[in-house]
């Protein structure tokens, strides 16, 4: 068994035992204990044990057949999604170590550069105790990071954060709304000469991430409470405004347009920031889940 292979994985989090048996799983396919036992050199009854803590951290797959368990190696680069997770963890997690050192003091903003740095800016809005608010360019996102949809959305929407955005109404933007309750979202998409927009932000609970792909790939979070309440009671004007323009340009299509109706609800006085917030809980999130109860 390649030395060289095991101290890589040790340097991953994996101990020597751990690392032998993985590895011997890997190398003999899928097979009983007692074959990895045997390739790893460790005893049956701790090779068992290291199976199964490896099965817990999603690094080995069993199945059963005549009361015996057959023990398979997950891909390899299960090993690397672990320690990418591990790696942003840190980094998000990287400010406050430095305030314990008496380092820094308490940051107001963060700064990030290349697509490690903006995934690192995602990671953290993995932590949000509230809905996310998002300005988004679909298309860009995705041109900068292809994987976009299977390393964040897919994971936002397993640990249920909603999300409301707006963003443009193009073949990425349609793609995007039309996978709306698979993905715990709701989406508005303007028409692109209305909403002309390159960069991303993120609103979330006293943050406000920007993120422009344009020319570099830079980012920044800002934390402010003041600053991010300020931020959703925009959102929350565009939110509205967005529901009437996309109204009135379905009604421009059909030729239904009725110029006393549109300058009506423009005109209308906006809610409340509590009120809009209170409508869209009603109209975004509750619907969402009342949906999920008819499959």
């Amino acid at each position: 068994m390649e030395k060289e292979l095991i101290q890589i994985l040790i340097s991953l989090g994996l101990t020597d035992k751990e690392s032998k048996v993985y590895l011997a799983a890997t190398e003999t396919g899928t097979s009983p204990v007692s074959q990895i036992a045997q390739k790893a050199g460790i005893n049956r009854v701790t090779t068992y044990d290291i199976l199964e803590k490896l099965k817990q951290r999603g690094l080995i797959s069993h199945f059963t057949k005549k009361q015996i368990k057959y023990f398979s190696a997950t891909k390899p680069e299960t090993l690397l999604e672990e320690f990418e997770k591990r790696t942003n963890s840190l980094r998000v997690a990287l400010p406050k170590l430095k305030r314990l050192t008496g380092e820094t003091a308490h940051p107001r903003v963060r700064y990030f550069e290349g697509l490690e740095g903006i995934k690192a800016i995602y990671a953290d809005t993995l932590t949000s105790k509230t809905e996310i608010l998002n300005y988004s360019n679909s298309l860009e996102i995705r041109k900068n990071w292809p994987n976009y949809d299977s390393e964040y959305v897919e994971k936002r929407a397993k640990k249920q954060i909603f999300l409301r955005g707006i963003c443009q109404n193009d073949d990425y933007g349609k793609k995007v709304h039309e996978l709306d309750q698979k993905y715990f979202r709701e989406m508005r998409v303007l028409d692109p000469s209305q909403f002309d927009f390159t960069n991303e932000i993120n609103i979330y609970d006293d943050k406000v991430a920007i993120i422009s792909f344009k020319d570099e790939l830079i980012g920044m979070i800002l934390e402010s409470a003041e600053i991010a309440n300020s931020q959703r009671a925009i959102f929350d004007m565009c939110w509205k405004f967005a529901k009437i323009l996309g109204d009135m340009n379905k009604k421009q299509k059909a030729h239904e347009v009725d110029e006393k109706d549109i300058k009506h609800k423009l005109l209308e006085p906006i809610k409340s920031t509590k009120n809009l917030i209170a409508d869209k809980e009603e109209t975004a999130e509750e619907i969402y889940k009342k949906n999920l109860s008819l499959f």
